[in-house]
């Protein structure tokens, strides 16, 4: 399931399946982009999308991808809904980040992770092509040569190495990271309505 958690202006929304590594269904995809909606009808000034246990996601639920949730235009959908959402968001990597949910990590305005944590995306070994907006996501942040030790060598980067590559912006406690993660919105969630929105649209892509 995906935990919706509301603070006024910050909202907290929790991939909440520790039993399966927070593996992702199309019903939980599906909540998630209707909790995304939800959040821009709101106004929410920040966003932070974490996980429950010692995994963030360990990507699309293993039994729903091969019956085609691994080419399902629901990641496409979320990703470009938190992209495109007029908040900071913040992906707060409580573990190891696999598979489609690198999709929704990336689409976050930044993100911070625990020490051993661990990062990849199995595409070239389990013969499916990357979200469309990942590989150029992936060299915008590491560069064009490590996006494709990822996404084509099949390399596993841990959390120093996802921090110098640009990955990662930040390390922090497993205790620290939900605290750390909401003050990185808190200038976010006191500016005047819209505000976090209009200094979004003035990057490049936005």
């Amino acid at each position: 399931m995906i935990r919706r958690e509301e603070a006024g202006a910050l909202w907290r929304l929790v991939i909440d399946r520790p039993e399966k590594a927070n593996s992702l269904t199309a019903a939980m995809l599906d909540a998630l982009i209707g909790h995304l909606d939800a959040a821009r009808t709101a106004g929410v000034a920040g966003l932070v999308l974490t996980g429950t246990g010692r995994v963030f996601s360990a990507g699309a639920d293993l039994d729903e991808a091969k019956a085609g949730l691994a080419t399902s235009p629901l990641w496409i959908e979320a990703a470009q809904r938190l992209a495109d959402l007029p908040a900071l968001t913040v992906a707060a990597l409580n573990g190891t980040l696999a598979g489609g949910a690198f999709n929704l990590a990336l689409a976050c305005d930044t993100r911070l992770g625990v020490a051993g944590a661990r990062f990849f995306y199995p595409v070239m070994k389990l013969g499916y092509l990357p979200q469309p907006a990942d590989p150029a996501r992936l060299a915008a942040l590491g560069g064009p040569g490590r996006a494709k030790l990822i996404l084509m060598a099949g390399q596993r980067i841990e959390a120093d190495e996802a921090l110098a590559w640009g990955l990662l912006d930040r390390l922090v406690s497993a205790e620290a990271l939900a605290e750390a993660a909401e003050a990185l919105c808190a200038d976010a969630c006191a500016a005047p309505a819209g505000h976090p929105g209009r200094i979004k649209a003035m990057f490049p892509g936005a």
